[in-house]
């Protein structure tokens, strides 16, 4: 294939789907694309499908979100991290902006569920590109 033909399907790409042009864009410059599969990577802990349907954990979570929604200061990756609750005890997960961030939304989280031991920090803060 030759660049004229990368470049030409690049330029089709672009105007059907951004994403999928970056990868051939990627893939013509002689680079792998990078992961975007991180199924492995997701079920390393809780996840919603794991979440508790008691009374309980769901007032819990509720009472959490709304709190970190209440967050004006916070990012909309802050805002859209994933709180999971079993028996009690809280796991929070997804990207976050800063290590500021990551630690407002479990102090926000570790008072309402009643301390830091009743939280599981997994936020992750997102590199910049």
């Amino acid at each position: 294939m030759s660049i004229r033909t990368i470049r030409a399907a690049a330029l089709l790409m672009t105007l059907a789907s951004p994403a999928l042009a970056a990868d051939v864009r990627t893939l013509s410059q002689g680079t792998a694309p990078p992961a975007s599969d991180t199924t492995k990577q997701n079920k390393q802990g809780p996840t919603a499908d794991d979440q508790s349907q008691t009374k309980e954990d769901l007032a819990l979570v509720q009472k959490i979100r709304q709190a970190i929604l209440k967050d004006k200061t916070l990012s909309t990756n802050a805002h859209n991290c994933k709180v999971i609750t079993q028996k009690g005890v809280v796991t929070l997960r997804g990207p976050v902006n800063s290590e500021k961030e990551k630690d407002a939304v479990a102090g926000i989280a570790a008072k309402i569920a009643g301390g830091k031991n009743k939280v599981t920090n997994e936020l992750v803060v997102k590199t910049s590109k």
